[in-house]
């Protein structure tokens, strides 16, 4: 069965192709995603190749969803992309910057009444 994605989500994949228009990346067995020239970088982008290797993986935002062909429209301009070692004390996890937005308002309360005292 086919993984749901969430647009704005962030997830793992591996570059399986390089064009001069973006970035083929296989995400698990049944998506795939392409990454276009415009969502590499917001500078100039010469050469894709400057960014990504065959084979590597990388973290991607999810713009588009289309679960007919099991396609996804994906970017990496406004995220760290390069994904870190395995054995990284970080665990992704599938709820992304859920937990940000839901502490974010409460973080900012304690600060401010520490900064007050």
């Amino acid at each position: 069965m086919a993984e749901e994605y969430i647009v704005g989500s962030i997830i793992k994949g591996q570059v399986t192709g390089i064009e001069k228009y973006g970035i083929f990346v296989n995400i698990d067995p049944w998506y795939d995603g392409l990454i276009h020239i415009s969502e590499v970088s917001k500078d100039f982008v010469k050469d894709v190749h400057d960014y990504v290797k065959i084979g590597e993986t990388i973290y991607c935002q999810v713009l588009e969803v289309n679960e007919e062909n099991l396609q996804l429209k994906l970017s990496i301009k406004n995220i760290n992309y390069k994904a870190t070692s395995e054995n990284s004390a970080i665990k992704e996890t599938r709820k992304g910057f859920l937990p940000l937005k839901e502490n974010l308002d409460l973080w900012i309360e304690e600060k401010l009444k520490f900064y007050k005292k």
